[in-house]
């Protein structure tokens, strides 16, 4: 089988990594740690591989790693820990948006895509920027909400103070 090298961005640390050129940008990943996008369907139709190339959302499972190779590429490991998680993890966690977990690290990525892209959502913009997500376990109703939460969260996150902090007149 032909080995191509593979050199790819992955949450900010440069890999070269050895595929084979019927490889997936999933089965790269894989390979190579980045266990948290899933195998779902193989044809990009449920969203459980999604993970950001060049910001993008893209489902991995149907993105040839050769096509890939130069990008950056983000995956669910590159957002928070454990210990620090992205506002969009903890908005999951605490509006209870989880029940057998396999499909939110797809819909945890496309989520931070859509925030970085729109961050103030409506929850139509949300439940579009979400279809292409499949979830088989909930109604939706507690992953959109937890994604309207991430969006206050990070605006609160980003919002400046108009006088610089000092809070004094000059």
């Amino acid at each position: 089988m032909i080995q191509l090298q593979v050199t790819l961005e992955i949450n900010g640390a440069e890999h070269t990594l050895q595929a084979s050129k019927t490889d997936s940008l999933l089965d790269v990943l894989r390979e190579s740690g980045y266990t948290g996008a899933k195998r779902g369907c193989d044809t990009g139709a449920c969203g459980f591989c999604t993970v950001l190339v060049d910001g993008e959302p893209e489902t991995s499972c149907v993105v040839p790693a050769a096509k890939a190779d130069g990008s950056s590429v983000r995956t669910i490991e590159g957002l928070g820990d454990q210990d620090d998680l992205h506002p969009v993890q903890q908005a999951f966690v605490d509006n209870s948006a989880l029940q057998c977990g396999f499909c939110i690290p797809g819909m945890v990525m496309r989520s931070t895509a859509l925030l970085e892209e729109n961050p103030d959502p409506t929850e139509a913009e949300v439940r579009e920027a979400l279809s292409e997500n499949l979830c088989r376990c909930t109604g939706y109703k507690k992953i959109v909400e937890a994604v309207l939460d991430a969006a206050d969260r990070m605006g609160a996150e980003s919002k400046i103070v108009a006088d610089g902090g000092g809070g004094e007149n000059r």
